[in-house]
């Protein structure tokens, strides 16, 4: 199985959170062969961390140390690239969803995910506007043993 995952779910991974040990027993019931990512999810990833460290979730050494785990880890993940088709995919969603609250970076992780609809067998993410539009946009948010993104929302 293939996945994409956006900043919101890959974070989950890498810092203990509600949703942490259901998302990753269910990635754990299921042969994952890629997990693809947004290469702006670097940069949001970063963000979420400095974040964490901002409302003392966690402190700078703490932050330090998450950052440089995803580094480490990047080999492990296939990074799509922002390109111009891609940025151009962004605009068209945010002609679309703008008015429903599509902001810049979740219309490039859209146009991500949207480009990768082919290539991805599952879409994750745990904001739950943006997984609104992966439904409207028919992307599969469901694991094989049927357990939704909404299922994983219910548990916060």
């Amino acid at each position: 199985m293939k996945i994409f995952l956006d900043t919101s779910a890959l974070f989950k991974l890498y810092h203990q959170e509600s949703e942490t040990m259901t998302l990753q027993n269910s990635l754990g019931e299921n042969d994952i062969t890629s997990f693809y990512l947004s290469q702006i999810t670097k940069i949001e990833f970063a963000s979420t961390v400095w974040k964490k460290v901002r409302i003392k979730e966690i402190n700078e050494t703490e932050a330090t140390q998450l950052i440089k785990c995803f580094e480490s880890d990047y080999t492990k993940f296939s990074f799509i690239n922002i390109d111009l088709i891609m940025v151009q995919k962004a605009l068209v969603l945010l002609s679309k969803y703008g008015s429903l609250g599509l902001r810049t970076l979740d219309s490039l992780q859209l146009s991500t995910a949207v480009v990768l609809k082919d290539k991805a067998d599952l879409f994750i993410t745990f904001d739950s506007l943006l997984n609104s539009f992966f439904k409207s946009e028919n992307l599969p948010n469901e694991f094989p043993d049927k357990l939704s993104l909404s299922d994983l929302e219910d548990l916060t």
